[in-house]
């Protein structure tokens, strides 16, 4: 599954949640009637209390008051928009506060097989990255890349480490001097003292 957004906080009453984006292509990612899956294993939720008075449909299941509410395997787009400089968005089925709520944290994303590749060669998918052995140009095997935490200032190529540990390597030119997919690994050249972080 290729990332494509992070499901934040609720936005008002009716069903909206935030979305942190991790996609190029947002407009196309979260256009009405895109189907995302969801993160397996999301982490159930109890659902909190619901007023008084509510009322709930087949299309919008809401849970009793501390049940689980088991986030479902896809979520369907109903609307997105831009608003403060964030992504909101409206998900089918999602029609009060209390079920947003329960989608916070959802990893959101599309199947990695639907996905073309990237045109610059110099960009990849983080499906692409995870798995690859990770050495030094001298061809030291340093472990293999775990995942791709998108950070603001760069991607950080998240390395698992033979013992166990983790380091986080900036993924730019400077210190990832070559990818090679066909190969299966990462050329790293780090900085003396980056992999002791």
């Amino acid at each position: 599954m290729l990332i494509v957004g992070r499901i934040g906080k609720p936005h008002g009453i009716r069903g909206e949640v935030t979305v942190e984006v991790r996609t190029d292509e947002p407009e196309a990612r979260f256009a009405p009637g895109a189907v995302l899956c969801t993160e397996p294993g999301a982490t159930p939720r109890a659902a909190p209390p619901r007023a008084a008075g509510g009322s709930a449909t087949e299309s919008a299941p809401t849970a009793e008051p501390g049940a689980v509410y088991e986030v479902p395997g896809e979520l369907t787009i109903e609307a997105a928009r831009w608003h403060q400089g964030r992504m909101l968005v409206a998900f089918d089925g999602v029609l009060d506060r209390e079920t947003a709520e329960a989608l916070r944290g959802t990893l959101l994303g599309v199947d990695s097989a639907s996905v073309a590749p990237p045109e610059d060669p110099e960009e990849f998918h983080d499906h692409q990255l995870v798995g690859l052995a990770v050495v030094t140009p001298a061809g030291e095997h340093l472990g293999e890349v775990a995942k791709i935490d998108h950070a603001p200032a760069s991607d950080l190529l998240v390395l698992r480490r033979p013992q166990g540990r983790t380091a986080l390597i900036p993924f730019v030119k400077a210190i990832v001097p070559e990818v090679d997919l066909a190969g299966g690994r990462v050329v790293v050249d780090p900085p003396a003292g980056l992999l002791d972080l």
